[in-house]
């Protein structure tokens, strides 16, 4: 970028098509307790250590995690390549807020209201979620109550296994929403250990694009499919976490939980499996990512569900300014597509 005077201010901005595709980027990466700036097409990432620079281009997600600094210039090349950025708790315990979803694509985020809007599909995605939790099991002929009912059974015996193994006493799941000191200490550590799930799971979905509101068992709440992307989780990571914790201390139950699990999460795998698990639920191809389209725009169609963007569907009079003549004009409106419309 050049001003005026002829001075130069950073790279240009890439085209499009000199963008790495996702699949080649780097994916994740977390920062915390640095500044981030830039120098030309690259980030740079200082903390006490040094500097390291990070090409732009190479990172899909950035997860701002606490102590970190982010200039505009950093903010502008980051824009610029199509990466998202998520203000995040401690690896992920926390979601607070994020600039922009890792696809332009709304590829996901179609399917996914597709899917809540029909009944018998959206019970075919909840069997899916009952069916990834309860192993060897065939749920395909359940009903929403069946299946709620089964999920009820499987908690209390993990609950109960976890009483067992670590020697905490276990009665019931009891907590106050605005009282986190009310329960004891076991379900205070439950309570700390579900949120940093939840944390986990609202950066991922928004990365992905997807609607944090639009639940297939959960509803109601802006955070509906959190909660239902969550759930897949908890008897692995946050019920034995929260036992553990509560067997070995009476005191700070809420930081030592988080802490915990930020550890248990630390590695990255359980966010890569969210990422898989979200597309295998929405477009069934839990093996390998599907392409993620980037700035592709279509028009929709009631018969061949889209046609392409940037095209003159009506009949231009070159003898009137590029009016439509009158006739041709009504007999393609009839058709829905008696307009003309211009890619940005």
């Amino acid at each position: 970028m050049m001003s005026g005077d002829g001075r130069h201010y950073g790279a240009e901005k890439p085209e499009l098509q000199e963008l790495p595709r996702i699949r080649d980027r780097l994916s994740f990466l977390y920062l915390e307790r640095c500044v981030i700036n830039r120098a030309e097409n690259a980030i740079t990432v200082t903390d006490v250590r040094g500097t390291v620079h990070v090409p732009a281009a190479t990172v899909s997600v950035l997860l701002l995690g606490p102590g970190t600094k982010v200039t505009h210039r950093a903010m502008e090349l980051i824009g610029d390549t199509g990466a998202s950025v998520i203000w995040i708790g401690e690896r992920g315990v926390r979601y607070y807020a994020h600039g922009r979803p890792l696809t332009h694509s709304s590829r996901l985020l179609v399917a996914q209201a597709t899917l809540v809007s029909n009944n018998r599909m959206r019970l075919s995605v909840a069997r899916k979620m009952y069916t990834m939790r309860f192993t060897n099991e065939d749920v395909s002929h359940m009903t929403m109550q069946q299946l709620r009912g089964r999920e009820g059974a499987r908690i209390r015996s993990v609950y109960r296994r976890m009483s067992k193994e670590t020697g905490v006493p276990w009665k019931r799941r009891d907590y106050d929403p605005g009282d986190f000191s009310a329960g004891d200490p076991v379900n205070q550590a439950l309570s700390s250990a579900n949120a940093c799930i939840y944390g986990l799971a609202h950066s991922v979905i928004v990365a992905l694009g997807c609607s944090p509101g639009l639940g297939f068992i959960h509803t109601g709440h802006e955070r509906s499919f959190v909660y239902d992307v969550a759930d897949l989780y908890k008897a692995e990571i946050a019920i034995p976490i929260a036992f553990k914790v509560a067997a070995e201390h009476t005191s700070d139950i809420g930081s030592i939980t988080r802490r915990a699990v930020r550890d248990a999460i630390s590695d990255g795998r359980i966010m890569e499996r969210m990422v898989k698990d979200i597309h295998f639920l929405l477009l069934g191809d839990s093996d390998e990512y599907t392409p993620i389209e980037t700035d592709i725009v279509y028009l929709w169609d009631e018969k061949t569900g889209t046609v392409s963007n940037a095209v003159s569907y009506g009949k231009i009079d070159d003898e009137h300014d590029n009016d439509y003549d009158d006739d041709d004009d009504d007999a393609e409106n009839e058709s829905g597509y008696g307009t003309i419309i211009e890619g940005d």
